[in-house]
């Protein structure tokens, strides 16, 4: 049995229950949860091993990846911006980056971008991953790249893409790059211990990711055998050219080793964001109430960076998504606590998120890389959180 360490505020035990159950039962090898209430911790528990090549235990402090999960901490950045009057969300993507304004995109707007409605997903011609890493390259090749579809008339998962897009518009209205304005404006204010490009003396403290292969793999699976509601998704996984396939091809090699020194440390704000869970959850809690003082968002910044803006199917994914500017939020597949959460997922298993409604806050890292329908670790978590709320303290 996993030893978990940490603190657990009367009321919310099954949250403790849940956690251990996903190291006993549904293979969390390293992990942390985290849950704000009105400002105030009210779970703070980490457990396993961080990098089971040395043993290395998981601490109080070990950061860990969250892969798509960083993509809340952008939008964050944008909003703050927009909240300050530097950027205009229904504004022309060009008014602050002309180059981007060719190939049929000068009426693209920064809200499209959030919202995944640009169509920029996949570019003709792949970066070199050295290239890419430096940050120029990847804006200069989406400036110059003409969009999937018409923008504004559909929407699909910009998973890689949408860093270097809403990254670059960030840079150009702050003068900073993305990774810097939310370790200046966000980060630091907030004491939160989280990085898009992470520092070099804190790679001692990093966990490290490790990735389960599939029972079984779908895109070789007989067509009878897929479930019926995987069945589109699985027939673009198996088609090289759908752009469910080039939407994460859009480097040179395609494949990305987020265990590398050079990706961490690069400027990535889809996906290397690195940080505690505990990081991600507080930075929530000050997106709708107060933490120590400080709040990000003003009530109106919240209602417009919250209010959904595509809704259906995902052109990349295949399934019904729904976005705001920016953010996820609740479907059936991941309900949150409330109709009125928001928040973001991350590759395999990670998962941010707010729920106004219920003054809460939540964040889960994990380093075992799983994802699929098998995986219930988040959801089992945000059900215990859901039970907690309406269950009287001890």
């Amino acid at each position: 049995m996993t030893e978990i360490d940490g603190v657990v505020a009367a009321g919310f035990e099954p949250v403790r229950e849940a956690f251990a159950a996903s190291f006993d039962r549904h293979g969390d090898i390293g992990a942390a949860v985290c849950v704000y209430r009105y400002g105030e911790p009210v779970v703070d528990l980490w457990g396993g091993i961080a990098d089971p090549r040395s043993g290395r235990p998981w601490t109080r402090d070990t950061l860990q990846l969250v892969y798509s999960a960083t993509k809340g901490a952008t939008a964050t950045a944008a909003h703050l911006l927009a909240q300050r009057g530097a950027l205009e969300l229904d504004a022309p993507v060009a008014q602050y980056w002309p180059e981007f304004a060719t190939k049929e995109k000068a009426d693209i707007t920064v809200r499209w971008l959030l919202s995944h409605q640009a169509g920029l997903v996949a570019l003709d011609r792949p970066v070199p991953l050295n290239e890419a890493l430096t940050w120029h390259p990847m804006a200069e090749a989406l400036a110059a790249q003409s969009p999937q579809w018409a923008p504004g008339t559909a929407h699909g998962y910009h998973g890689r893409t949408w860093g270097w897009l809403v990254g670059e518009v960030i840079r150009r209205a702050s003068g900073r790059t993305p990774g810097r304005f939310f370790a200046e404006e966000i980060a630091g204010p907030l004491g939160l211990d989280f990085y898009i490009g992470l520092p070099p003396g804190e790679r001692d403290r990093l966990s490290r990711m490790l990735y389960k292969q599939p029972d079984v793999d779908l895109t070789t699976a007989p067509p009878e055998s897929v479930p019926e509601n995987l069945r589109d998704l699985v027939a673009a996984w198996r088609d090289p050219d759908s752009l469910s396939n080039r939407a994460f091809a859009v480097t040179d090699p395609a494949a990305i080793d987020f265990n590398a020194p050079e990706v961490q440390a690069a400027e990535l704000p889809s996906s290397n964001g690195i940080g505690t869970a505990r990081a991600l959850t507080r930075m929530y809690a000050a997106l709708i109430g107060a933490v120590d003082g400080v709040r990000l968002f003003a009530p109106e910044t919240l209602a417009t960076a919250t209010k959904e803006q595509a809704n259906g199917p995902d052109q990349v994914m295949c399934l019904q998504s729904r976005f705001s500017s920016g953010y996820m939020l609740p479907t059936v597949e991941n309900p949150m606590t409330s109709p009125s959460a928001f928040g973001h997922t991350g590759r395999g298993g990670s998962l941010a998120f707010a729920d106004p409604e219920h003054g809460v806050a939540f964040g889960y890292a994990m380093n075992h890389i799983i994802g699929g329908p098998d995986d219930v670790r988040a959801a089992s978590l945000v059900d215990a959180v859901r039970r907690s709320l309406v269950r009287p303290a001890a």
